[in-house]
Order: C-alpha cells, then sequence, then structure tokens
C-alpha cells in the first residue's frame, strides 16, 4: 500500500489486453485493495479477430462488440468513457479529451493503428479494417458500389483490391469470397465480371505459415475467383484504384474498392508521451513494464516481446495479448499487496488458425497440421474459449459461435 491510500490503477484501452487486465484484477484484488480504472474512447470492448466479417458483411458488428457494463463489475472497476491524449509520466497523470486522471500504476493497451509504411494515397484513398466503424464503412461501401453498377456499367465498381496477404488478408478475402455471390444475387450481378485481388509484397501469401497450408488456401480461394498478385508491391493508391510493381513491370488497377490490410503499428500516444519506441511499440521487460518505469506496463498491440529463438518479436495477436493481461494483472496484484517480486512473461503458442469464410481454415495446433472443416470447428472453438473467460458460459452463448458445422 501507498501510505494508507489505496493505490490508484487506470487501465487504457479496453481491447484484448485492457480488458482482460481488467477482468483479471476484479478476480485478484477486493474493493478495499485498489481503485481500478478503465478508460475506453467506446462503451463496448469488441473483437478485433472478427473485424474482417463484418467489414465484409458475413457477421453483423453487433455480435462483435460487446458492452463493457456487461464484462466489468461497476463495483470493482470503475469505466470512464473518454479518449486518451497524452500520457505525462513525470506525474503520473493522463490528459484525456475531457479531463484528466492520476494513477500509482498505468495499464497501457491502446490498440494499434495502419502502417501505410509511406505508400503514397494510401491514407487518403484506401479503408482499413481497424475498428467496429471503419469495418461497417467498408461493408456500406461494398453493398453501395455493386448498386451503382447497374445503372453505370463500370467495371471498377466490382473490382475489390486487398492490400496484403498475411492475417487479416487472407481472413479478408475469404469473407469477400462467400459475401460477392450474395451481392450478386441482390444487385442482379453476373458473379464473373466480380474481382477480388489480393496483392502481397512479399514473395509468398501468409509469409511464416507452413508452405503446404498456404497452398490449400490459396488453391481454395482461388477456386472462390480471389486473384492473387505475390510478390507485387503497391506503389500508389490513387482515387481510382492503385498502381503495382512486379520485376520492373508498372500497372494500373482500377478499383472502386481498395482495402489495406498489411501492416499495423502501436498507437502513436506513446510515441507523442515520450516512450522509446519502435513502430508505436516498447520493447518491454520481462515482467512487462515499460523499461525505466515501475509503475507503467504495457499490453497488447503497443507491447514489442522479442522471441529469443529467431531475434524476431511476436506477431501482436490477440492469443498473446490475452496471456500478458493474465500476467500483469497478478503482477499488479503483487504490487499492491508489497510484493515486489514479480514473474516473467513468455508467451505460450497454442496454436494458430487462419480461416477462409465461414466453413473453412488453416492452422496449426502444437506440432499438427490442420486443413478444412476441423480447423474451421478449431477457430470457433477458440473464439468461444476466449469468451468464456470474458463473462462464463452466459457470454457464449450470447456472443459465441455455436453453429460449429
Amino acid at each position: 500500500m501507498i501510505g494508507l491510500k489505496k493505490p490508484d490503477i487506470l487501465i487504457l484501452g479496453a481491447g484484448y489486453g485492457g480488458i482482460m487486465t481488467a477482468v483479471n484484477l476484479e478476480k485478484k484484488l477486493g474493493v478495499d485493495d485498489a481503485n481500478i480504472t478503465l478508460v475506453n474512447k467506446h462503451d463496448y470492448h469488441y473483437q478485433t479477430t472478427w473485424l474482417h466479417e463484418n467489414a465484409a458483411g458475413t457477421l453483423h458488428h453487433d455480435k462483435t462488440r460487446i458492452q463493457i457494463k456487461d464484462i466489468i463489475s461497476p463495483n470493482k472497476v470503475k469505466f470512464v468513457q473518454d479518449t486518451v491524449k497524452e500520457i505525462k509520466t513525470d506525474d503520473k497523470r493522463v490528459v484525456l479529451e475531457n479531463g484528466e486522471l492520476t494513477y500509482d500504476y498505468l495499464v497501457v493497451g491502446l490498440g494499434f493503428e495502419s502502417e501505410t509504411f509511406g505508400i503514397k494515397g494510401l491514407k487518403e484513398h484506401a479503408f482499413s479494417i481497424r475498428s467496429i466503424n471503419a469495418a461497417r464503412e467498408i461493408r456500406e461501401h461494398l453493398d453501395y458500389k455493386f448498386s451503382q453498377y447497374n445503372n453505370t456499367q463500370r467495371e471498377d465498381l466490382l473490382t475489390i483490391v486487398v492490400g496484403g496477404a498475411g492475417f487479416t488478408g487472407i481472413e479478408f478475402v475469404g469473407e469477400l469470397a462467400n459475401r460477392v455471390p450474395e451481392l450478386c444475387k441482390e444487385f442482379d450481378i453476373d458473379r464473373s465480371k466480380v474481382r477480388i485481388v489480393n496483392v502481397e509484397a512479399a514473395p509468398t501469401a501468409l509469409p511464416g505459415f507452413d508452405p503446404a497450408l498456404v497452398e490449400y488456401a490459396m488453391e481454395h480461394l482461388e477456386r472462390k475467383g480471389v486473384e492473387f498478385r505475390i510478390g507485387t508491391a503497391i506503389k500508389e493508391c490513387t482515387p481510382e484504384g492503385i498502381v503495382v510493381e512486379k520485376d520492373g513491370h508498372v500497372e494500373e488497377i482500377k478499383a472502386a474498392t481498395v482495402v489495406w490490410a498489411a501492416g499495423v503499428r502501436g498507437n502513436s500516444i506513446l510515441d507523442a508521451s515520450g516512450f522509446e519506441t519502435m513502430r508505436g511499440r516498447i520493447k518491454v521487460e520481462k515482467d512487462l513494464r515499460a523499461p525505466g518505469f515501475n509503475d507503467v506496463f504495457i499490453v497488447g498491440d503497443c507491447a514489442l516481446i522479442i522471441n529469443d529463438e529467431i531475434n524476431r518479436p511476436y506477431p501482436p495477436t490477440a492469443q498473446i495479448a490475452i496471456q500478458e493481461a493474465e500476467v500483469c494483472a497478478k503482477n499488479l496484484a503483487s504490487l499492491v499487496k508489497g510484493n515486489n517480486e514479480l514473474e516473467g512473461f513468455t508467451p505460450d503458442i497454442k496454436g494458430t488458425v487462419c480461416s477462409l469464410g465461414e466453413d473453412d481454415a488453416i492452422g496449426v495446433v502444437g506440432d499438427k497440421k490442420i486443413f478444412g472443416k476441423t480447423a474451421s470447428v478449431m477457430k470457433k472453438v477458440i473464439d468461444n474459449r476466449y469468451l468464456y473467460k470474458l463473462g462464463g458460459p452466459s457470454m457464449v452463448l450470447k456472443k459465441g459461435k455455436l453453429k460449429m458445422f
């Protein structure tokens, strides 16, 4: 304890890392142990890993978001709906749009921003799958472009370019491939007129995935009409589409819809607040604290954790953020109770599953490769398991993916 005063724990952001830190702290600390405050700009938490479905229009966004009041107990955690502007570590203050808060311990889980790598026009002319509102905008934009086609016969209205064939890009084109036939039926359009073009600068789709799984995914999506442009760099995004280059050959692809799914960085608030970052992420200490700060923990997309085996950062996944939240809450509870021996964090990767639409997926669980329906069921099990951790069986029944087969 700090004097007789209860310490103030302030959690910024209600993404996977932030909300699960709050949920875990609720269980570990009593009302008399600390004042816990959670700040988030929306009154809901959302599953970032489902946003590609909302954007394609295959899952309603209300299924993806969960009201914060349905997750945390107001007796134990105070919720403040506001936008974080700056962290002032010198005097332990956080500046919000509508005021400010002080802290004894701070947890930063402010999520990601799109990383455009300086590609001209991307910020201005491409969509990105970064939030509920952004996903909603993409879905409505797609509906509108299809609705315009029969009045204009403009081919670019039916061309959808997705930049990036990593996890998000592949999952999104998988959902698009399922949605396009529905849109064609609704707007009386011949399916063969629609193009879904997936552009990737790297020499392979899904870098880091097993080649046999990548081949399965690409063949499955090609059968559903997805065109892949691998080893092809986007040089510019314009109001008319994109300019790409491969082996010195430059080409323009006219498209009324360009969705950028090829890069994320941590939150720029960390840069503005004077932390040392790499693309907006802080290389945390073993106990998840920011270097040089005994009172600031970093979780989720803002935390940079190196995989010592390959000396490269772990990708910022929901799985890792949830695990970080457990260790972060444990360490905070230790500090509050006067124990300064903190636990180190090592990611425990249970497996990785990439969906290819509603009923197909690829994945690795342990050292076993899984394909098709089996992988698709596993993906839903993982999603439901998270909801169970978040709010028990009732949350799974309310928001879970219960149609397994």
